[in-house]
């Protein structure tokens, strides 16, 4: 069998620790987490490092999981278990009990019915009082909030009609209609931010 090759996203080894520095104090106490879209596994490997009283279940289609398999396996972290298939339109979610989520870079690369099919998924499966931090770009009423989303708004929908970044009251509400509430915003680098939400 021929062997995956191990795979490697610059941008996560840039916005790990901005992440983590807002994550850490958010998840602390918390000791269940799911990760939708975990791509390569390097956030999972980095964050499940530096918190490792949370057990940090990483999840994505099952195409990502050999290399993500890889990184997870070379770090042999005891809180980061082999990684779940999850497609969130079309996989059964792993059963309730977390207590905490993650998401990076994901809701401007599924279409609009996945980006819902997340919350309402997540909606089932943390528990009352479980929180919720989404991170990537994100347009504030219909408007980019920098040249640089601009153009990668562009980019994405030229790639596919589907993706785009999102509009931030957009998921505000999608989050409200799903059971959560709006808890924080943090700005993050390179016109990034966090959108924090605590599930009623």
């Amino acid at each position: 069998m021929q062997q995956t090759s191990k795979p490697y996203a610059e941008s996560c080894d840039q916005n790990r620790a901005p992440i983590l520095a807002v994550i850490a104090p958010l998840y602390a106490g918390r000791r269940r987490l799911l990760e939708i879209g975990s791509g390569t596994g390097q956030h999972g490997v980095h964050f499940a490092a530096a918190l490792p009283e949370l057990c940090w279940q990483c999840s994505d289609r099952a195409d990502e999981l050999p290399g993500m398999r890889q990184w997870i396996s070379e770090a042999a972290l005891p809180n980061l278990p082999e990684p779940i298939t999850l497609d969130v339109l079309n996989d059964p979610w792993p059963a309730p009990g977390f207590d905490a989520a993650f998401s990076a870079n994901t809701a401007h690369i599924m279409p609009v019915e996945a980006v819902t099919a997340m919350f309402r998924g997540l909606g089932e499966v943390l528990a009352p009082g479980g929180l919720f931090a989404l991170y990537g770009p994100f347009h504030e009423d219909g408007r980019p909030t920098s040249e640089s989303n601009a153009t990668f708004d562009a980019w994405l929908r030229a790639r596919d009609p589907a993706m785009g970044v999102r509009d931030r009251a957009w998921l505000l509400g999608l989050a409200e209609e799903q059971g959560f509430e709006a808890l924080a915003e943090h700005a993050m680098p390179v016109n990034n931010r966090i959108l924090v939400w605590r599930r009623r």
